[in-house]
């Protein structure tokens, strides 16, 4: 566990809002929602939890939802708890900085574009042990790992307390976590799990060099604007042209500037308040 300290002794806690605070509040309703029902019945539990999880030889077809759902699953109190203070912390910061939108956009992507590579790598080394078609994985801590690296490349010079014990730099500890699940999946354990973090991880990476500030939905929105004002002002412009000739041939001269719009021959600056030339 981790948390911005500017001093080894406190403890900071960020505001509980936005975002954030809904993907941490769903995460709470389905584990008490999941532990409710296995109070009632182990094995409706079981049932729902594996159709929720992320398995390599049904996620990609036919339960493709559970590229979304496999990260509200959790399995232990303490797990559960720490992976979603971890995320209340670093992901607080990243939605203040960038926005709600963006870190929509980072928590789907990073959801579901790891969620695919991983299903697909463990399909494609099905020989190893831990991988293939009927392994599964499901909880917060693949996308705790895509936050905390993104927080590590933004914030690389922060410092983190880290478990209560010391402090270091953000771009260390993020390190420290992605060689933690490297190991994880090298050595054995919950090897789909560490596959899939690790893969979060690098398209959480991806995401944060390559998509717009804002996310891609604003900077697409923003091209298709651009797009269309340049069209229109390219339609100005030639109405323009032919307007000038027009006037020409009238045996008058028209000023107009590189936008279209007419010009005072006498000079008198145009009046920014008055919109007849757009009539």
């Amino acid at each position: 566990m981790a948390f911005r300290s500017n001093n080894p002794i406190s403890l900071m806690l960020p505001p509980f809002r936005g975002l954030t605070r809904s993907i941490i509040l769903t995460g709470v309703v389905v584990f008490l929602a999941t532990a409710v029902l296995g109070l009632v019945s182990q094995s409706l539990e079981a049932l729902l939890v594996g159709y929720l999880s992320l398995q390599p030889g049904l996620s990609l077809h036919p339960l493709i939802w559970e590229l979304i759902t496999y990260p509200f699953v959790g399995s232990g109190v303490f797990s559960v708890a720490f992976a979603l203070l971890t995320l209340w912390f670093f992901a607080t910061v990243l939605e203040e900085e960038r926005g709600s939108r963006w870190l929509g956009e980072f928590f789907m992507m990073t959801t579901i574009a790891g969620g695919v590579m991983a299903a697909l790598l463990s399909l494609a080394a099905a020989s190893i042990p831990g991988l293939g078609p009927a392994v599964s994985t499901a909880g917060f801590w693949p996308e705790v790992l895509a936050v905390m690296v993104a927080y590590g490349v933004l914030h690389a010079e922060d410092q983190i307390q880290f478990n209560f014990l010391f402090t270091l730099k953000a771009k260390y500890l993020a390190a420290i976590y992605v060689l933690f699940y490297l190991a994880l999946s090298l050595v054995g354990g919950d090897r789909f799990g560490s596959l899939t973090a690790l893969c979060n991880a690098g398209v959480g990476y991806g995401f944060l060099k390559f998509a717009p500030r804002r996310g891609f939905r604003v900077g697409l929105s923003e091209r298709w604007f651009g797009m269309r004002n340049a069209y229109f002002r390219s339609k100005r412009r030639r109405a323009a042209r032919k307007f000038t000739v027009y006037m020409r041939k009238q045996g008058k001269e028209v000023s107009l500037d590189e936008d279209g719009r007419y010009v005072d021959p006498d000079g008198k600056p145009r009046d920014p308040n008055d919109r007849r030339w757009m009539n």
